[in-house]
């Protein structure tokens, strides 16, 4: 008896609702076209071509664009907060910020342009607010040793302070503004250095 060969839309159908991981498919192919193309050149529906699915099947997750660039920057931030929480002191959460822009340019791009997201998303806003607890954690370590309340650095303001240092310092690495600044350094290295030279080097031990 001859085999049945199933038929182009069975095959179809098979690929857009028994896809492995639907949403994560969708989300490593918007990390691509970000990457290459910048976030405004992304589209639901060369996304699920790119993934194999069919056009519908990503609103099914995302609703629509917002919501897609919505939980990309979630993911983003999440993966930020974990890098921030690993460094053992505010110099080192800068070279995290560093090392994550240069790791994740995608994320990076999208994370910090809010026009492109729905900002009252309690998944995004949760991750955020992790990021931010990570580098408040930071600022609460400086040393406070021969500081007075006079010269002892606003909390809110350090933090500014660092991360306006780090993320400025990501942004011209990304962007290639650096050009032949970093003479063969490794980027996290050389904002080790740009750190020291604006606010000292580490403690003793650090």
């Amino acid at each position: 008896m001859a085999r049945t060969l199933p038929s182009m839309t069975t095959e179809r159908a098979d690929r857009t609702y028994h896809h492995g991981d639907l949403r994560r498919a969708v989300l490593a192919a918007a990390e691509e076209v970000i990457r290459t193309e910048g976030p405004h050149a992304l589209s639901l529906r060369d996304l699920a071509r790119r993934a194999g699915v069919s056009h519908a099947a990503p609103a099914h997750h995302f609703k629509d664009r917002t919501g897609l660039l919505t939980a990309f920057a979630t993911e983003g931030w999440a993966l930020f907060a974990a890098a921030l929480q690993a460094a053992p002191d505010l110099r080192e959460r800068g070279v995290a910020h560093v090392r994550f822009a240069r790791e994740h340019p995608a994320h990076f791009q999208v994370m910090f342009q809010p026009a492109l997201l729905r900002a009252d998303d309690p998944a995004l806003r949760a991750a955020t607010e992790e990021a931010a607890a990570a580098l408040r954690a930071g600022v609460a370590g400086l040393p406070t040793a021969r500081q007075t309340s006079a010269t002892a650095p606003h909390p809110r303001l350090a933090g500014v302070a660092a991360w306006s240092l780090a993320h400025g310092f990501a942004s011209l690495l990304l962007t290639g503004n650096l050009g032949d600044a970093l003479e063969g350094r490794a980027p996290e290295d050389a904002f080790r250095e740009v750190a020291a030279m604006l606010f000292g080097p580490p403690a003793s031990g650090a």
